[in-house]
């Protein structure tokens, strides 16, 4: 087991940047998200990672799930705010025309932006986009937990997430799981073996 002294020389030694206070339970999680397999070997920006990672725990999710905004934004678009997706062909004065729906961090369809049925965000915004996209989720509890009927915290949030980022469908989504999630357990157990913890 590590003490606490030896991780955070560690963490100085091992990051290019210095983590606030606010975030430093994060510090592992920031480090798997750095080496994201999507991002295809660009560099990501230690601000940004930071930044989800506040927003994440301003919501205070369960700990088996700390890191899943970075998650989500790793698998969907390798951190990158100006990510493309979703490709559709359409035709403009007659024209066969490819047009992205999906843009941004996570993906979000073009309702995200709307005042009226969405959160009237930028979705090329990384910070307004996770802050919605939290939002978003902890919407879905409320439902989940009427619906679902989960005991455990962390399967309520998982429900949520899941229902949160697919199209809505009849009976819920109360057994489903997200792809990020397989990804963010990946995580974990990463840092397990690493550093046992």
């Amino acid at each position: 087991m590590i003490t606490t002294i030896a991780l955070a020389a560690m963490l100085m030694t091992t990051h290019s940047h210095v983590l606030d206070e606010d975030i430093q339970d994060y510090a592992y999680i920031i480090e798997q998200a750095e080496n994201c397999k999507y991002s295809k070997g660009k560099a990501i920006d230690p601000k940004l990672l930071a930044g989800l990672a506040r927003i994440e725990k301003s919501y205070n999710p369960p700990p088996e799930l700390k890191g899943m905004l970075l998650a989500a934004a790793c698998h969907e678009s390798g951190f990158n705010p100006n990510a493309l997706g979703d490709w559709r062909t359409v035709t403009r004065r007659g024209k066969k025309v490819r047009v992205a729906k999906a843009v941004g961090l996570f993906q979000m369809w073009p309702w995200w932006e709307s005042k009226r049925h969405g959160y009237d965000i930028d979705r090329r915004s990384p910070l307004e986009a996770a802050e919605a996209f939290m939002i978003h989720i902890m919407r879905q509890l409320p439902k989940v937990k009427k619906r679902c009927r989960w005991r455990r915290d962390h399967r309520q949030w998982v429900a949520a997430w899941v229902t949160a980022i697919r199209a809505p469908k009849k009976g819920g989504r109360c057994n489903e799981k997200p792809l990020h999630l397989r990804f963010l357990k990946r995580w974990h157990k990463n840092i397990e073996r690493t550093y046992g913890c």
